[in-house]
């Protein structure tokens, strides 16, 4: 950890003067100590800047009353009184009672371990004082313990009549951060403009040193709302210097020569006619715009972002034609082997129908076999490459790679996407998500990227019939399963632990396993999960594939891009467990055939409000975006796109949950103001680049000044 006590005097390429106080330590401020600085640091508040952004995140309201008798106990209360007698402890171990007047009535002070010479002088009887603190009834007696603040009455405007309240951590308290906040707002620099006038006239927003000063001296508990115009403001500064460093990486990639890939169309063509029937419109408008940026000089970078269902493959794999069409190669890579081998077995009737070379590499080639694939792979001898990580190897050399495809991007961080281009000369990239991501999200994750959704489905799939069942239900489900694998039908049943364990109470894979095995016959159940050694996974997956057996217990492992048409039913055990975004990828599972599926959340009662309603929207809808939308809502943006290896920038002060509209009013704002001014030279250009080193965007700023 940083030293917090030694002023940050410059920063990469020298950080501007007027910040230099902000970067400074905290053991700068009057008041803070080496141990003080070490306990804020300890907290995430190693400088200055650190606790400006640290806003209050509650408020008590101090305003006076006239007496005790007009609020309801417990409560906080400010108000005159006079001293009374004290009440000495009765034993060693109790309290200092001292008994006060208002203007009604009479209560207690009570203080706890305190010395009598200090109460003595803090509440000298028949002195007036106004105290503030939380006032409460013990044994019918209304009491304080411990006031918060008490002073004589001339100094009654020194307790604020709406005090913020701070997060608090180990060795910190309320009064610390407060007078800290205020030392910390005492050195704001002037600074330049780098919002829009306009924007800011329109929402009312103040400036930037203002609306620092308005979060943290809040009036009510309206100005601790994301919606107050102060807070607003400061959440946009952070958006708005966070989809600046995207723009600018946007522009870079697009100022990096790309190759025109244009194809003929006719390898497109034979598919087209291969299929049972034609592209949904979205699909037709996601087609055209990749081909569209394929065949532009600049590089691609396009995100395909799709509901369960929606087509992406084909989409993906038209594109990979269209640089086999131009004389080039096509990569698609996946995140695990089985999502890969799930790829490749999907394309591969596709690959037929157009007449193309599709190859598979994965961890698992080895010897003369892999050697095989990698000379041909460099000979131009495989058309089109599906793999996992092992694509990354430097042993691994493309003739002459056109289009790199990744699958589900937040496994995969920006460095290995370029690293995966730069196997091809100019390379375009299209990164395809199964998860619909709200638009706020898709804006902090992939606001770098052009953006195209597919929010349709292909005419051949069937509503999925989703219904809740209680788990004192289970032996009824045993028994469907029963009569539908009579009836020759395939069933998935998805556990949320693979053994017992102390983390859980969750009815373990292998237990279900063996359950059903016993109910169903020992060849009709199979096994698959993530603790698996991968050949017994793959053979376990394509006995179910091939329908060998006909019920496949699992765990979320199947969760994205396993297709197996022929299975109807898709049951989740305590399905109260998994985010609503997961259980969709799940029941994405089913009705992929001609026939009508189900899906039964098996839960465990009593269910909770939230678990409720989590379900019952899953029941009422399979649009995978208003889905995702909810999901948010109810559990946070990093828990909806997975934790610390979701990509998702962390931010201070912005809610992508409550102020989703400020993420694309900065990403529309930074887009422009870069097409205006591209190098940040201009009057606002130059406040800008001072708030992307406010915000710590260093990559910004080394974007700009490598041009």
């Amino acid at each position: 950890m940083a030293d917090p006590d030694r002023p940050v005097t410059e920063g990469p390429r020298g950080r501007p003067e007027p910040l230099w106080p902000l970067f400074a330590g905290t053991g700068t401020l009057p008041g803070i100590g080496p141990k003080t600085a070490h306990s804020l640091a300890a907290a995430g508040i190693a400088r200055v800047r650190d606790l400006l952004f640290t806003l209050p995140h509650g408020g008590i309201d101090r305003r006076p009353v006239r007496s005790v008798r007009e609020v309801a106990p417990p409560a906080t209360v400010t108000v005159a009184v006079t001293v009374g007698p004290h009440h000495p402890p009765r034993g060693r171990a109790g309290p200092t009672r001292i008994t006060v007047s208002d203007a009604e009535t009479s209560f207690q002070l009570v203080y706890f371990h305190a010395r009598g010479d200090q109460l003595g002088r803090l509440l000298p009887t028949g002195a007036r004082r106004v105290v503030s603190g939380r006032l409460e009834l013990f044994d019918g007696v209304a009491q304080m313990v411990h006031p918060d603040h008490v002073v004589p009455p001339e100094e009654a405007a020194t307790i604020p009549a709406f005090e913020p309240v701070y997060p608090l951590a180990a060795g910190l308290t309320q009064r610390l951060l407060a007078r800290a906040a205020q030392s910390a707002l005492a050195l704001l620099p002037e600074l330049g403009e780098w919002a829009d006038p306009a924007l800011l006239g329109r929402e009312g927003w103040p400036g930037w040193r203002a609306a620092l000063i308005a979060a943290h001296g809040p009036g009510d508990e309206r100005a601790l709302g994301p919606a107050a115009p102060a807070r607003a403001r400061l959440a946009y500064d952070e958006l708005l210097a966070h989809q600046l460093t995207l723009s600018l990486a946007r522009a870079r990639v697009r100022a990096r020569r790309g190759r025109v890939t244009q194809g003929d169309g006719r390898l497109r063509a034979r598919v087209r006619a291969a299929l049972p029937w034609p592209l949904t419109q979205a699909q037709e408008r996601a087609v055209a715009a990749i081909a569209a940026d394929m065949a532009a000089p600049d590089r691609m970078n396009r995100l395909l972002q799709g509901d369960v269902g929606s087509g992406k493959t084909l989409v993906a794999f038209l594109a990979l034609l269209i640089a086999v069409e131009a004389g080039g190669q096509g990569v698609m890579m996946a995140p695990t082997e089985l999502l890969a081998r799930q790829h490749h077995a999907a394309l591969l009737p596709l690959a037929q129908d157009a007449g193309v070379r599709l190859a598979i590499l994965t961890g698992r080639d080895k010897g003369a076999e892999r050697a095989a694939k990698l000379a041909a792979l460099a000979a131009g001898d495989i058309d089109i490459l599906v793999g996992t990580h092992a694509v990354f190897q430097k042993e691994v050399a493309f003739h002459d790679l056109r289009l790199a495809i990744t699958d589900e991007q937040h496994r995969f961080g920006v460095e290995q996407r370029m690293e995966l281009a730069a196997k091809g000369q100019g390379a375009d990239m299209l990164v395809r998500t199964a998860t619909p991501i709200p638009r706020s999200l898709a804006l902090a994750q992939y606001g770098d990227m052009d953006v195209s959704v597919l929010d349709e489905k292909p005419p051949g799939r069937l509503p999925v019939a989703t219904a809740l069942v209680s788990t004192e239900r289970t032996a009824e489900v045993v028994d469907h399963l029963r009569r539908a694998v009579a009836e020759g039908r395939q069933a998935y049943w998805v556990c949320p632990l693979v053994e017992e364990s102390d983390l859980g109470t969750g009815t373990a894979a292998e237990d279900r396993f063996a359950h059903l095995r016993a109910a169903l016959g020992a060849g009709v159940v199979g096994l698959v999960h993530g603790q698996m050694p991968p050949a017994e996974r793959d053979a376990a997956m394509a006995a179910f594939v091939a329908g060998e057996t006909r019920v496949l217990v699992a765990t979320t492992v199947i969760e994205v891009g396993v297709n197996v048409p022929a299975a109807t039913i898709m049951v989740v055990e305590q399905a109260e467990g998994f985010g609503l975004a997961q259980l969709h990828q799940l029941r994405g599972r089913v009705g992929r055939g001609s026939e009508r599926s189900t899906c039964l959340l098996l839960y465990r009662p009593p269910l909770s409000e939230s678990g409720r309603r989590r379900l019952e929207i899953l029941r009422q809808t399979e649009d995978g975006f208003r889905i995702a939308e909810e999901d948010l809502a109810m559990r946070g943006a990093g828990d909806v796109i997975g934790t610390a290896q979701s990509g998702l920038p962390r931010f201070r002060i912005a809610d992508l949950e409550r102020q989703a509209g400020l993420m694309a009013m900065a990403q529309a704002d930074a887009r422009l103001l870069l097409e205006n001014d591209p190098t940040l030279s201009g009057e606002r250009g130059r406040a800008a680049r001072i708030l992307l080193w406010l915000m710590e965007q260093d990559r910004a700023i080394r974007l700009i000044d490598v041009g």
